[in-house]
């Protein structure tokens, strides 16, 4: 559909979101020459596979040239299997998906996790470019990490690079053991602390409100005290989590994704609160808002062709 070379440099880049399947076609010198939306196909993978067709025959339209494509997904290939793993849109597991959309598409295409391909994005030519060692961090529906060194990506022999969201909340105290039931099958992950619906739910279990994250923080602006406490238990446990991963990495940047990356008490208050659990006589850390925003992971997706 897209030709088979994009030896001219033109590259589309895809991001597979539970909600939305986002696209951009992206010219030689990185400048977005299109960007189009559309919603994710929930639980059905034809559909998926066909949404993402009609996409990026969308992004060429008028264009006669190839182009290559990349694209972030919620999971990873597994290099054992060739088969989608770890995805929290669930229906694209154990599924040959990187096969199926390249037969698709008639044209080769590269896959990575969204967080790789934040991780990337920012570690090249956003808020941590030049930086040696780079960790992107989404906190949005899940919570994923990408690691970037050098300016490549390390995913590692099993595609699971920075997959930090399933490990357990370190550092814990009574009332947060064994933790929340996750998706994957564990209690007690990351990702059920520290994401959206990990901090909403947090909020509920405490307080017996329901609310959004976007009217916890409205409502913690307001000063109602009980939604500050939910951010300030989150605060703690987000810094708890990335000073277990600087501990092992000791990345020279943090860059921050999702929708939680817009709560601006974050890049004030996870410095302090990190520090006292890392294992170094200088504990501060450079954690930084993301340049691109929402458009990293499509970016990121685009370079995976670099």
């Amino acid at each position: 559909m897209t030709g088979p070379s994009g030896q001219n440099g033109l590259r589309i880049g895809l991001d597979l979101g539970g909600s939305k399947i986002e696209g951009i076609l992206m010219s030689p010198g990185a400048t977005e020459l299109a960007r189009y939306r559309v919603a994710t196909p929930r639980n059905d993978y034809a559909a998926t596979i066909a949404a993402i067709v009609d996409l990026t025959a969308r992004l060429m339209q008028g264009i006669t040239a190839g182009a290559r494509i990349g694209i972030a997904v919620p999971g990873s290939i597994s290099p054992l299997t060739g088969l989608m793993q770890n995805a929290n849109s669930t229906w694209l597991n154990a599924r040959p998906f990187d096969r199926d959309l390249a037969v698709a598409l008639a044209t080769p295409v590269r896959l990575a996790n969204d967080a790789n391909c934040f991780a990337l994005s920012e570690a090249i030519d956003g808020a941590a470019e030049n930086a040696r060692i780079v960790f992107g961090v989404i906190l949005g529906t899940g919570c994923g990490g990408g690691l970037v060194v050098n300016g490549r990506l390390l995913d590692g022999p099993r595609g699971i690079g920075g997959e930090w969201g399933h490990n357990p909340l370190p550092w814990t105290t009574p009332d947060e053991y064994p933790g929340p039931h996750c998706w994957c099958g564990r209690k007690g992950c990351l990702e059920t602390w520290v994401s959206g619906p990990g901090m909403a739910a947090d909020h509920a279990r405490v307080t017996g409100e329901t609310y959004t994250t976007v009217e916890i923080a409205a409502r913690a602006r307001c000063g109602n005290e009980a939604a500050r406490a939910t951010l300030a238990r989150h605060a703690d446990r987000l810094a708890r989590g990335l000073a277990h991963v600087v501990n092992i990495i000791d990345p020279d940047v943090i860059v921050l994704g999702g929708g939680l990356s817009q709560l601006s008490h974050l890049y004030e208050r996870l410095p302090q609160l990190m520090g006292p659990h890392i294992f170094a006589d200088r504990g501060s850390v450079v954690i930084k808002a993301p340049k691109w925003g929402d458009a990293s992971g499509v970016r990121g997706a685009a370079r995976l062709w670099d």
